[in-house]
């Protein structure tokens, strides 16, 4: 049973997030977070990923989509490492190389238990996209490896459009994520025996 449950609240975003690693077939998502790109990049990536995950976020978007996408990023993150428990068995590293027209971005983890995030190639995203500045995917993705506990490094590398540039980076995460959480095995993938 590799699922979780968040709830946090705070005076800049309510969110309620739910995380089904292993879904039945056909069992749907559900994201509602006031901010329809960022709405599509987690569909994607529940979709890509194959999991099932039902976000609501009420946040301050009457300032920006900053509070609103590193809460959410925290919360995934945090549901992700409590429904892989112990990771016993799981492949715990993933890679992927996605291209979407013009544009190519990887992305390469560990669900190591030692986090840290390298995000190379931003320069070439536009300075706004979608109404946002580009800094919020960055401070998403931050979130999401610092509370799952995981090393990951995304990858842009070449590409003119942001909506393509950001989309291929979504999908080698959603690829890489579902490699990385596959149960392969019956012990724990670390010479330690533990990962931490």
């Amino acid at each position: 049973m590799r699922k979780a449950s968040i709830d946090r609240q705070t005076l800049e975003t309510g969110i309620e997030l739910n995380l089904d690693l292993d879904p039945a077939e056909g069992q749907s998502s559900e994201v509602r977070t006031g901010f329809g790109f960022f709405d599509h990049m987690l569909t994607l990536l529940a979709h890509w990923s194959g999991i099932s995950l039902k976000v609501h976020c009420r946040g301050d978007l009457q300032v920006d989509a900053h509070h609103s996408m590193e809460d959410t990023g925290i919360c995934l993150g945090r549901a992700l490492e409590k429904a892989l428990g112990d990771k016993a068995g799981i492949n715990r590293v993933g890679w992927a190389r996605v291209p979407l027209d013009e544009s190519l971005a990887e992305c390469v983890l560990d669900i190591s238990g030692r986090p840290y995030f390298i995000h190379a190639g931003d320069h070439l995203l536009p300075a706004l996209i979608a109404g946002h500045e580009k800094d919020v995917w960055r401070e998403f993705f931050k979130s999401l490896a610092f509370n799952a506990r995981m090393n990951l490094h995304l990858t842009y590398l070449y590409g003119q459009n942001g909506h393509h540039l950001l989309e291929s980076a979504f999908k080698s995460l959603c690829l890489a994520l579902r490699q990385a959480i596959t149960v392969n095995r019956e012990k724990i993938l670390s010479t330690k025996g533990a990962l931490d």
